[in-house]
C-alpha cells in the first residue's frame, strides 16, 4: 500500500522550520508531488496538538496515511500511529517526554525564532501523560532513526522503546540528525511514496 498522505511532526521548540521537515517537504515535493504533504505549527499544550492533529487528518485516509516525527514529534507521531492505525517514522523520538520536560517548565523560546517565545505550563506533563502509547503493540509497522551521540535523549531507551520497529542506529550522529538527506531514500522506501 503506497503513502499518498504524509503528516510531520516537529519537536519541543521547533517548527515546520527545522531543518529535517524542510528536507523532507522538499523531498516530497520534487519526487512525489502527489503525496499530499502537512506540517503544522504544534502548540506547547500537548492537548492542544493532539486536538489539532485529529482535526487536520480527520479526512485523511487511513489506510494511506502516514507519520514523521522527530524528537517530542516522535512521541506525538506513535500516538497518531496508533490513532490512525497507520505506518511510522520516527527520528531521534522522545521516549518519556513527561519525565524530560517537567526541568522546562517556565518560558520558552522557538529554535527557529527566538523573537517567538511560549510558556510550557506544569499542566502539560499529564497532557503528555495522555498520550503515552509505551505499553501498547504496535498498530502499524514502524521504522525508528536513532543517533547514538544524541546529545539530548538516551539512544538505547529509543532502541528499547521501539523493538518491534525497523531501527536504524547510526553510529555517532547527534539529536538533530544533521545527516537526516542520507536517510531519505530508505524512508521513501519504508513508506513506499506515491
Amino acid at each position: 500500500m503506497t503513502t499518498t498522505h504524509l503528516l510531520y511532526l516537529h519537536g519541543f521548540r521547533s517548527s515546520p522550520q527545522s531543518n529535517k521537515a524542510r528536507i523532507l517537504a522538499d523531498y516530497v515535493g520534487s519526487q512525489h508531488s502527489r503525496v499530499r504533504w502537512w506540517c503544522p505549527q504544534l502548540p506547547p499544550s500537548p492537548r492542544e496538538a493532539a486536538a489539532l492533529i485529529v482535526e487536520g487528518i480527520a479526512s485523511w485516509p487511513r489506510e494511506t496515511m502516514a507519520v514523521v516525527g522527530s524528537s517530542l514529534g516522535g512521541y506525538y507521531a506513535s500516538w497518531v500511529a496508533q490513532l490512525a492505525r497507520c505506518k511510522s517514522v520516527m527520528i531521534n523520538p522522545a521516549v518519556n517526554p513527561a519525565r524530560d520536560l517537567e526541568r522546562c517548565i517556565g518560558e520558552q523560546t522557538q529554535w527557529h525564532d527566538p523573537d517567538v517565545s511560549f510558556f510550557f505550563r506544569p499542566e502539560y506533563i499529564d497532557e503528555l501523560r495522555q498520550l503515552d502509547t509505551r505499553a501498547l503493540t504496535p498498530a502499524a509497522p514502524e521504522m525508528v532513526l536513532i543517533a547514538e551521540n544524541d546529545e539530548v535523549l538516551d539512544w538505547r531507551e529509543m532502541s528499547e522503546r521501539y523493538p518491534h520497529a525497523l531501527q536504524i542506529v547510526q553510529e555517532g550522529g547527534d539529536h538533530a540528525l544533521s545527516n537526516f538527506e542520507e536517510y531519505l531514500t530508505r524512508v521513501d522506501e519504508f513508506l513506499a511514496l506515491a
